[in-house]
């Protein structure tokens, strides 16, 4: 059935990063994910799918191409096709509800890439206030 509950989806395990809540349609995947404090993954890309993420708790150190900064409730990242970005959580639980297309195999990593300079990403995501 096409109705969802969030309380009621199980978690699904993903290639990368903790289990997420995951539905797969025709044309778009979406997921709810759920980081604790310090973590996130690593910088990376993907080459295929476009992403929009919307921030639903919590507070994280972002990075997104050339721009850090710190995004919260209510945000709203979009994250086009081959730009490199990453997280690190500054306040958790970090829950975001993610969106991405196109579906693929409906997992949210299926078009992860790990970005070229990951420690100097990193470095610049604690430096983040």
């Amino acid at each position: 059935m096409p109705f969802y509950s969030i309380d009621n989806m199980d978690n699904s395990e993903d290639t990368f990063g903790p289990p997420k809540k995951m539905v797969a349609g025709e044309f778009i995947k979406i997921g709810i994910v759920t980081y604790g404090m310090g973590e996130g993954p690593d910088p990376h890309f993907h080459p295929n799918e476009e992403q929009f993420i919307l921030m639903l708790s919590g507070k994280v150190n972002f990075i997104l191409g050339g721009e850090a900064k710190v995004i919260g409730q209510g945000d709203i990242v979009h994250i086009p096709r081959n730009v490199e970005h990453g997280l690190k959580v500054v306040e958790a639980p970090a829950v975001f509800f993610a969106c991405k297309s196109p579906v693929g195999d409906g997992k949210l990593s299926q078009d992860y890439n790990q970005a070229k300079d990951v420690a100097g990403l990193k470095a610049r995501l604690a430096e983040v206030v």
